[in-house]
Order: structure tokens, then C-alpha cells, then sequence
């Protein structure tokens, strides 16, 4: 396997063109006609030659070249590390990610299990069945508060605490070891250290946790009766999640990190601004910069209407944002004209997939602006539902695979 070097920021096609050429033994700039295909942008040499050389590649990095010179035009792929770290840079790329954000539904696998598909796959074994549907592998690692398993339910833990003398009772119970986990991601940190796989961890957030404790309805009572407790807890998790950075970062330094939050609703965010900036702002100010010494980008999963929450993302140094549930009325590319440079997973609405192509080729459609304003992946905005047959899932795919290919 041979490598083109198109490096350097503000790298003109004339430069990169030269590059490939001597790659290919081409004699001299000029002396033939081919394009550099790398998507967004697909410069035509022999126009170069003509002066057409104001346009600047981003891209920084190796890029692998896979095929030959073939009537004049030869085309250059990433790998999976390469081509999310393009996409999350808003540069250009050989083609998008292909990446379901959210396992599927045990009873729409089940389903499936009736109309083909084989019944060796389980619904946590979701890798393999990625790897099944020719799905780019992304491999999860969630580290729970309450279990050492991403099986992890968490509703033996809901609602339990009321005040502080119950989380003082319960505290020893939760943050368990997650040193097996840990361990199983050296193997995956090989493989991506090669581009063959893109690791991710997910980690619980600071509403996410609180809530899960105390359920809903106390939580918002606490943020004016109990402040002295949120804290608390949202402390003891800023240290939780601190020692298992100093665990996993010898190991395995993930491609990106989520944090479960899910603190939006059809409206809007469930806390206000203050509420935000008192409770949450804080603990995401200690967290990130942690996470930025590694170069390691953290996404916000919240499902709901986000789109009064994302400034408030960014202010404190959030990447991005999953999975911008249509059905809650999110609007990706007013987002996108909005947040010129914020990421966004999703959207993709899952209640066409069981009305047939053309609804979902619709959908497609409507994702394509996003898909080529960069900064976008675009997957089901949420787990796939039972109501999609196996089949009608096979049809998604071979949309989502012509239009990814931009």
C-alpha cells in the first residue's frame, strides 16, 4: 500500500497535484489529465494548469491510494480514524461514515430474527452485527456509574435518593471497577491505531447521573431545595470519571468520547440557562480540558429539540451533538447556518423507514445540504424501532451507501 502525502494547511490542488504525479512517476505537472477525487473537492489537473489554483485543501494526514491511474483518474481513500477525524474537522473525505450511533431495539432484532436474519447475533452483540450489515465498525465502550457492564439498566438505581443521608448510604454501591472493560480495549486500540476501527467511550453526564438517582421530578426540586447535594453528586462523579481517564488513557486513547445527558425535551432544554451554568457548566469546565490534552473530542448525546442548548455547548468546549431527533421538530440545517462549526450525528428520521424507499429516499434528500456542509454524519436519529422490517432495513443500507459516497 502506497501513500500520497497531501499535507499541510492551505495546500493548493496544483501542489497536491505535483505530489501524486511523482507518486505515479508521472513525468512532470501537466504532462497528463487526471482528477484528485477526494469528494468535496475533485480538481480537475489539466484545469490547474490554467491557473485554477485559489482553492485550498484542508485535509491533513495520509490518504491512502487504492487505485490506479485509469483513464486519467485515480481516486484516494481513508481510513475509518481519517475519515471521522475529516468529517469532525469539516474537510474534505473520500466519503461519509457509515456508523449506526445506536444499537438496535432487542425486539427489533428479534423481528429480524424471524425474517432472516441469523440468531447467533444477540442485540448487545452490536459490532457484529454492524459488521453483518457492512456498517463501519465503531466500537463502544460505555462505563456505567452503577454497573461494570454496558448491559447496565440502571433502574435498580432510579429514584432511590431523596436527600443527602440516602446518597450518603448509597454512595459506596455506585461507582463500580470497570477494569475488565478497560483491559478489553487494548486489542481494539491496535486496531485503530491501524485505521481498521474507531474506538469511542461514553461516559454519564451531569444531569443524566443526578437524575438517575433521584428521578426527575426530585431532581428539579433539589436544584432550589438541596443545591448543596447536585453538587455533591456531580463532584464525586467529575472524580469518578477523572479516575477512569487515568485508567483507559494508558490503554486506549478513544477516537471521541460521548457523554450521556439526554436533558432535552420537544420544547426545548429541561433546565434553564442559570440552572445550566450553575450545576452542569462548572464540572464540564474540569472535565474538557482533560479530555483536549489528548485531543479527544466529546459529543453530547441528548435526544430532544437541541436547538437552544447548543450555544450553551459550545461556550464550555462541547464538540458536537447527537442524534437531532427529528420527531422533536429539529431543524439540522437551520442548526447548521446557525453553528457553522458544530458537529451533529443523526437525524435521519426513523419513522420513514417502515413507509418504503421512496419515503426514505425522500429523507436522504432532505440530509443531502447537511452532508455537504461538512461537519455532519448522518445516521437513524434514534435506535432503529421494531416496526422496520429486515428488509425494509437492507433498503436504508443501500441508500445510506450511495448517499454517503459524496
Amino acid at each position: 500500500m502506497e501513500y500520497a502525502r497531501l499535507a499541510g494547511e492551505g495546500l493548493t490542488p496544483f501542489r497536491a497535484a505535483k505530489e501524486v504525479s511523482s507518486l505515479f512517476s508521472v513525468s512532470g505537472a501537466g504532462a497528463i489529465f487526471f482528477r484528485v477525487d477526494m469528494g468535496a473537492f475533485d480538481f480537475a489537473y489539466s484545469h490547474l494548469m490554467m491557473g485554477e489554483t485559489r482553492a485550498k485543501m484542508k485535509y491533513v494526514g495520509f490518504l491512502k491510494v487504492t487505485g490506479q491511474i485509469n483513464h486519467g483518474i485515480f481516486k484516494c481513500t481513508m481510513n475509518h480514524v481519517e475519515r471521522f477525524r475529516a468529517v469532525m474537522n469539516f474537510e474534505p473525505v473520500d466519503r461519509l461514515p457509515r456508523w449506526e450511533w445506536a444499537m438496535w431495539w432487542n425486539q427489533t432484532i428479534k423481528r429480524w430474527h424471524g425474517e432472516g436474519l441469523s440468531k447467533e447475533y444477540h442485540f448487545s452483540q452490536v459490532i457484529e452485527i454492524a459488521r453483518y450489515f457492512g456498517l463501519d465498525p465503531y466500537q463502544q465502550f460505555w462505563f456505567s456509574t452503577t454497573d461494570s457492564t454496558i448491559a447496565a439498566t440502571q433502574h435498580h438505581v432510579e429514584g432511590i435518593v431523596s436527600n443527602m443521608d440516602d446518597y450518603l448510604r448509597v454512595r459506596p454501591q455506585l461507582f463500580p471497577d470497570h477494569g475488565a472493560s478497560i483491559r478489553g480495549m487494548a486489542e481494539w486500540a491496535k486496531r485503530q491505531e491501524k485505521g481498521e476501527a474507531v474506538v469511542w467511550a461514553t461516559i454519564e453526564g451531569f444531569f443524566w447521573f443526578p437524575r438517575t438517582l433521584m428521578g426527575f421530578e426530585k431532581m428539579m426540586y433539589a436544584y432550589e431545595d438541596e443545591p448543596e447535594l447536585l453538587h455533591l453528586i456531580n463532584q464525586d462523579l467529575l472524580d469518578f470519571n477523572f479516575r477512569l481517564l487515568d485508567q483507559i488513557l494508558p490503554v486506549c486513547v478513544p477516537t471521541f468520547m460521548t457523554i450521556a445527558e439526554d436533558m432535552s425535551y420537544n420544547s426545548g432544554p429541561m433546565i434553564s440557562k442559570r440552572t445550566f451554568d450553575e450545576f452542569l457548566a462548572p464540572y464540564y469546565h474540569k472535565l474538557l480540558p482533560r479530555l483536549q490534552e489528548h485531543n479527544i473530542p466529546l459529543i453530547m448525546d441528548t435526544d430532544g429539540d437541541v436547538t437552544m442548548l447548543v450555544p450553551w455547548l459550545q461556550e464550555i468546549g462541547v464538540t458536537g451533538v447527537l442524534p437531532l431527533e427529528r420527531q422533536a421538530g429539529v431543524d439540522g440545517l437551520k442548526l447548521r447556518q446557525k453553528f457553522p462549526e458544530f458537529f451533529f450525528v443523526g437525524h435521519f428520521d426513523k419513522m420513514t423507514m417502515n413507509r418504503g424507499e421512496q419515503a426514505m429516499r425522500t429523507e436522504f434528500e432532505r440530509l443531502v445540504p447537511l452532508m455537504k456542509s461538512g461537519g455532519f454524519i448522518p445516521s437513524v436519529d434514534h435506535q432503529t424501532p421494531p416496526g422496520v422490517s429486515l428488509e425494509q432495513y437492507r433498503c436504508y443500507l443501500e441508500l445510506l451507501d450511495e448517499y454517503t459516497k459524496v
